[in-house]
């Protein structure tokens, strides 16, 4: 999702935190029927969820939040676990109400606690078996039932990073990704997209409409989604064999259709450079979401006022480029997200620097950098932090994005630009369809440029904080040289290349002592000695002229 809309819902996490899932199972496809209305809030579910077991289990869990003020479980005559009969399903609160699970028709017992449903069945390692969930309620969280700024009513998907539980019973972390049908059945008026290929469309009586979805790419929770409202469409393009679709509000549709259209421009960017397009349509989609660009799969949600925002081509680039990383070669655990984040703010920084210049390139470099010392004030943590254990919003940082982008900046400028291309194709050749951690970004990169990068993925990605330099120099006319001496001021010691200008001449100083010093023929006393020229080094320097 796009950082400069992300920071203002940390304080929401408090109530969105699934209970930790042990991988006993894979679950290989969800099959939701949603049903909306017009007269409440409340929906009704059927999922049918398709599990391929890991181990033997006698029970396990799927994520679902309970509803508020849900009377207590009881169990009935045929072993399954039901709501009491005489309690509305409505309840006090919001939240979903498990009325009953099957398998093959047959009752399943099973407990809802506040945030998991405990399913009491046995089942052997490598069975697959196929459980039908009846549920309904008011969203919590995750599906945002609410009216558009035209006063309209629309109903989205946000389920970044583990909300999708507050509406979908579900395996609510990255690494268990799997195959989605949306089937929606809602007043005729409304349009519906989703993630995949719109396979049937029917209406039905009493002025409803069904609409079904299709999705065949494994996908995580975090980026499947359904959109329902009133919607003008628009397919400006396609892209090879990609169709690319905008969905706007009616009253946004000429400036949203212009708008918008600039994405037929962005998905070839990324197909030439990174690899196949994992799905087989992109819809740009202006909604209503928490965040200014939300990467649904195929989907993409954008906040309300980008019809009209003149950072669109930005925000697309960064939106688009997570269909590559994030969605298709996914974070293993939120952990890395980096590998989501700071992949798509440097591809954004790459397709500009390609359509607008080197120039462009720099500018958003030193910004990011700025922003990446900015965070370090409020929270000295490394880029994989494994401290945050649930409340992942946090993780939504200038650590996540922008460092995470300087990282791949600078391995780019460590292996030369075929090697780092050639590292990034097989990085998402290999983990399309699946999920990675940092290490095997390493071993590919590794693999890609003959070269071994420990102790670079260590400084930068393990180890919090940055290199500060304090770098003096002095003129000696009877040699001709100037000597530099360059000291590393921070805790632990980096091993970089510091590029550093003596008017037009530019040299390069490896670092990896406290103190390195080093001395340059010049034809004169330079005027000005500059650090870093070529914006590639993520470093604070302070430079002086010594006595």
């Amino acid at each position: 999702m796009y950082k400069a809309f992300s920071f203002f819902v940390l304080g929401l996490m408090s109530c969105l935190l699934a209970k930790a899932q042990v991988p006993t199972f894979d679950v290989q496809h969800y099959r939701f029927a949603i049903q909306l209305n017009d007269a409440n809030d409340t929906i009704k579910g059927q999922a049918k969820v398709r599990i391929k077991f890991l181990k033997d289990v006698n029970s396990f869990q799927l994520d679902l939040v309970k509803q508020k003020g849900a009377a207590p479980d009881s169990v009935n005559n045929a072993g399954s676990t039901h709501v009491t009969a005489n309690k509305k399903t409505t309840g006090s609160g919001k939240g979903m109400l498990v009325s009953a699970i099957t398998e093959d028709g047959k009752d399943v017992a099973f407990a809802q606690d506040a945030d998991v449903i405990n399913i009491n069945t046995t089942a052997a390692t490598n069975s697959v078996h196929s459980y039908t969930i009846i549920y309904q309620g008011i969203p919590a969280d995750g599906l945002i039932i609410s009216t558009n700024k035209f006063g309209h009513r629309t109903f989205f998907g946000d389920n970044w990073p583990n909300r999708a539980h507050n509406w979908l019973p579900c395996a609510d972390y990255p690494g268990d990704k799997a195959q989605v049908d949306f089937i929606v059945t809602a007043p005729d008026h409304y349009g519906v997209v989703s993630n995949g290929l719109k396979v049937e469309e029917t209406i039905l009586p009493n002025h409803l409409k069904l609409t079904h979805w299709k999705e065949t790419a494994q996908l995580p929770t975090k980026v499947m989604v359904i959109g329902v409202a009133d919607f003008a469409i628009d397919h400006p393009g396609d892209v090879g064999a990609i169709p690319v679709y905008t969905y706007v509000f009616p009253e946004n549709k000429d400036a949203g259709f212009k708008n918008y259209a600039v994405a037929t421009g962005i998905l070839p960017y990324y197909i030439k450079h990174v690899g196949p397009f994992a799905y087989k349509k992109l819809a740009n989609v202006q909604s209503k979401t928490i965040f200014g660009g939300m990467e649904n799969a195929g989907a993409i949600f954008y906040f309300e006022n980008s019809t009209t925002t003149k950072g669109i081509e930005e925000l697309m680039a960064h939106e688009i480029a997570h269909q590559w990383f994030g969605d298709a070669a996914s974070e293993k655990n939120f952990g890395h997200v980096w590998l989501s984040e700071g992949f798509a703010t440097y591809m954004t920084n790459l397709y500009l620097e390609n359509k607008y210049g080197v120039d462009t390139l720099k500018k958003r470099e030193i910004e990011d950098r700025k922003a990446v010392f900015s965070f370090e004030k409020t929270r000295n943590t490394p880029i994989v932090d494994t401290a945050v254990k649930d409340n992942y919003m946090q993780l939504l940082n200038a650590n996540s994005y922008q460092k995470g982008g300087w990282v791949l900046h600078m391995l780019r400028r460590k292996l030369g630009d075929a090697a780092f291309w050639k590292g990034i194709r097989n990085y998402y050749a290999k983990y399309n369809g699946g999920n990675a951690y940092t290490s095997g970004l390493q071993k590919i990169m590794e693999q890609a440029s003959g070269k071994d990068l420990k102790q670079f993925f260590q400084q930068w990605l393990f180890t919090a904080g940055h290199p500060d330099l304090g770098i003096t120099w002095k003129y000696n006319a009877a040699k001709g040289v100037v000597e530099l001496t360059v000291t590393q001021k921070q805790g632990p010691l980096y091993e970089v290349s510091l590029e550093v200008s003596l008017d037009k001449q530019q040299h390069t100083i490896s670092l990896k002592d406290k103190i390195t010093t080093v001395q340059f023929k010049v034809p004169s006393k330079p005027t000005e000695v500059k650090a870093d020229p070529n914006v590639n080094l993520l470093a604070t320097f302070e430079v002086r002229e010594g006595n």
